[in-house]
């Protein structure tokens, strides 16, 4: 009950005018799998960008900073590309998840796609407050955050959160961007997948991380972008898990470029990332221009 109210309050501090700013805790109370009180650097949250009423079209964004689960690219992975979709007309909702530590989770792989969860599920529980269709809320995820994204696109039949009235945590579409797709030693983003699982993970545990073994029919739409010479994560990340979704006959869309290495799309102007991502999401039928 206070955390729908702070919902309500917020939304009316926010209005529906303009392109806003506000910060909401991802969580009301307690933090589920944390072992100590978060400091308040610490606490996930949700940075809140609404469009403007006369461009918005009730498409909703979760959009998830990489930094090899080490640390947040909280501006240029998040701020920046919340402000764009906004413009746009798309809610964009960024996600300021926890960092895999031992010291804070009892297990800390589950940490971040807890988070990536909940945020889903607040973006649905209030999207008559956000003038949202909750049937068209799509995840974006930049290199470690595209692993995130993933694995919240490929774990949804699973809640690893409390869930009571069985919010659909399934994003009803993916943008992965120089993505981390696997935990396979050869293909990984090594500095990822041992803040994430730690030194020596179980097998079972690198198979259920690496997002390419778990793409089924039920997995959302993708579209996916990566430049060949990608001296950070493997170009091959992003094609190992286009041609899963090909198998399992899941609409996708991948682009490739021959330079420009990892975090491309940081030095290039907005439109030219940007809008092959939302033709793709038009053609999906998740996004109308305005």
């Amino acid at each position: 009950m206070k955390y729908k109210i702070l919902i309500s309050m917020l939304f009316l501090m926010v209005g529906y005018t303009a392109v806003a700013q506000q910060v909401l805790p991802l969580y009301p109370d307690t933090i589920p799998g944390s072992t100590v009180k978060l400091s308040k650097e610490e606490e996930p949250t949700l940075t809140l960008y609404l469009p403007i009423k006369e461009k918005a079209n009730g498409t909703a964004v979760l959009v998830i900073p990489g930094g090899a689960y080490g640390f947040l690219a909280f501006e240029e992975e998040g701020i920046a590309i919340g402000k764009a979709f906004a413009e746009k007309g798309i809610a964009a909702f960024v996600l300021k998840y926890r960092l895999p530590k031992k010291v804070t989770l009892r297990d800390k792989s589950y940490g971040p796609l807890m988070d990536a969860q909940q945020a889903m599920k607040v973006i649905r529980s209030n999207a008559v407050n956000w003038n949202l269709n909750p049937s068209k809320v799509g995840v974006i995820g930049y290199s470690a955050g595209g692993h995130l994204a993933s694995t919240l696109g490929t774990h949804f039949s699973k809640n690893y959160i409390p869930n009571k009235d069985k919010i659909s945590l399934r994003p009803d579409f993916m943008i992965l961007v120089y993505p981390v797709i696997s935990m396979n030693d050869q293909l990984t983003h090594m500095g990822s997948k041992i803040n994430l699982l730690g030194m020596y993970p179980s097998k079972e545990k690198v198979d259920l991380f690496s997002n390419e073994l778990q793409v089924t029919k039920e997995t959302p739409p993708a579209y996916l972008t990566h430049c060949g010479d990608d001296n950070v994560v493997d170009v091959n990340n992003s094609i190992v898990f286009y041609q899963a979704l090909q198998k399992n006959k899941v609409d996708a869309e991948l682009h490739l470029f021959p330079k420009g290495n990892h975090g491309f799309t940081q030095r290039l102007p907005v439109s030219e990332w940007m809008e092959p991502m939302l033709t793709f999401i038009k053609k999906e039928g998740f996004y109308e221009f305005k």
